[in-house]
């Protein structure tokens, strides 16, 4: 009897991935939440919290400790973040022969250029350091939200960028390292990948407001925005996401199929 050998093929139900935890519960809640500060900011609510971090940060940020908080804020910068990403899943793609490695990275780059910008802008808000550098405003009208009458530069305090894009870039390079791992023999325990997802955020949140370079709230309402992107990037359905028919062949699977 001949074996015949059964074709690898790509499943064509896309389903979305689980998530932790699991349902649309949790991405409601998060959502809620940004909404709730965001609209408790534009009534003039929570400003007493936002000042009070603000300076106690200010009265408690020595040379030293400033300057290795501006080193660990790196962590958050979206473009090299989005070039690793990027690097990493064109090497995933090459040694899978695949190029759906590369669809997190495009996705992930929409996504947060669809959101993150476009709330800044809408939003208007200074950060703390708009009183004590350009456009040196009165302490006070750095707090609102909506400042439309500011130059663009100076009003993109809200939600934190930084945050947000952290959130989402490490959940990315998490999504990528396991299967990146795997094609080298290596595998990559649960707790590293816990680790790498959470650690840099954490860091980021805490030097960026530490440092006067976005309110409590602005970092609050980044890790909302950036939990519930990355929720949505991890429900995505890479493995069978339909590509055009010539980049079929390119179509091979990098991610263990969903159940």
């Amino acid at each position: 009897m001949v074996a015949v050998r059964e074709p690898t093929t790509v499943r064509r139900d896309a389903r979305l991935r689980p998530v932790r935890p699991a349902g649309w519960w949790c991405d409601a809640l998060l959502l809620a939440g940004l909404v709730a500060i965001t609209v408790a900011l534009a009534n003039r609510h929570l400003f007493g919290v936002d000042r009070a971090v603000a300076d106690w940060a200010e009265a408690h940020r020595p040379p030293v400790a400033y300057g290795v908080a501006v080193v660990f804020n790196y962590l958050g910068q979206g473009t090299p973040l989005t070039l690793l990403t990027a690097g990493l899943g064109l090497l995933l793609a090459v040694r899978l022969h695949s190029l759906r490695p590369l669809l997190p990275t495009v996705v992930a780059f929409a996504l947060t250029n669809v959101t993150i910008g476009p709330a800044k802008v809408w939003t208007a808000r200074p950060a703390p350091s708009a009183s004590i550098k350009e456009p040196c405003l009165p302490p006070e009208q750095t707090l609102p939200l909506f400042q439309d009458d500011l130059p663009f530069k100076y009003a993109q305090s809200y939600p934190s960028g930084h945050v947000a894009n952290a959130i989402v870039w490490y959940g990315v390079l998490a999504l990528l390292l396991a299967p990146l791992l795997r094609s080298y023999g290596r595998s990559m325990s649960p707790r590293l990948v816990t680790v790498v997802r959470v650690v840099p955020p954490v860091v980021v949140m805490f030097t960026t407001t530490y440092l006067g370079w976005h309110w409590l709230t602005d970092s609050v309402a980044g890790l909302l925005l950036g939990l519930l992107l990355d929720r949505i990037l991890h429900r995505m359905p890479w493995n069978d996401l339909p590509l055009p028919g010539r980049l079929r062949k390119w179509a091979g699977p990098f991610v263990p199929h969903a159940g």
